[in-house]
């Protein structure tokens, strides 16, 4: 008697995917493929990563996204600007600094017509302190920057003055963040500067990714 062939197991929605494309994981736009330019080395935010970060958003928001205003300063492959917008945001900006990676990002905005996305070409950290200069302000600021490159003690405290009251900062590393999980004198000292105005709300690690859930202690004042 002829045995049935095996039936081919499916992937999981969160599982390993090929490697030149992200997914949208919620909203408008879910399950949408985001290509990723494998040339330029691009690290985008894994799905399961992106999905445990935007749960704690909507936790912390509500789910109420209508009036979100949302800064991706390294953007890479847009995977966590689109998917700000995929779940209704107000409105995303977006910036990176490689032209191949903007026409990119202008080609996805164009086939989803995402109207309430803005794409800049720009260096991250000119664009953080223009922003400022003009006084423009967000509810959620986007950090995942190379890795290797210490962007974030450099980047993290452009973005102070940029958020509203009680305003998030989502921050990725290779390595985990000496913020306040840590406790006691030696933790303490061992805190930069550049990190004491700043609180963990949450912080995880998946693989090599560690990433926080940021809010700036004087953010009310």
């Amino acid at each position: 008697m002829q045995k049935k062939p095996a039936k081919t197991a499916k992937t999981p929605v969160h599982g390993p995917q090929h490697s030149n494309q992200v997914r949208i994981i919620g909203g408008t736009w879910k399950r949408t493929p985001l290509p990723v330019l494998a040339a330029l080395g691009l690290r985008p935010t894994p799905d399961r990563v992106r999905e445990t970060v935007f749960n704690w958003i909507n936790h912390l928001r509500n789910a109420n996204w209508v009036e979100a205003q949302v800064l991706d300063l390294f953007a890479g492959s847009g995977a966590l600007g689109f998917e700000a917008a995929s779940r209704g945001a107000k409105s995303v900006l977006m910036v990176d600094s490689h032209s191949p990676v903007v026409r990119q990002l202008e080609v996805i905005q164009e086939k989803l017509k995402a109207d309430t996305v803005q794409i800049v070409r720009g260096d991250a950290f000119a664009v953080a302190q223009s922003a400022a200069t003009r006084s423009q302000r967000f509810d959620l600021i986007f950090l995942d920057p190379p890795y290797q490159q210490d962007f974030l003690s450099r980047i993290l405290p452009l973005c102070a003055p940029l958020l509203k009251e009680g305003g998030l900062v989502y921050a990725e590393s290779g390595v985990a963040l000496p913020l306040d999980t840590d406790s006691g004198a030696e933790a303490e000292a061992a805190r930069p500067d550049w990190l004491a105005p700043w609180e963990v709300i949450r912080a995880d690690k998946a693989g090599m990714v560690h990433f926080h859930l940021l809010r700036y202690k004087g953010a009310a004042a």
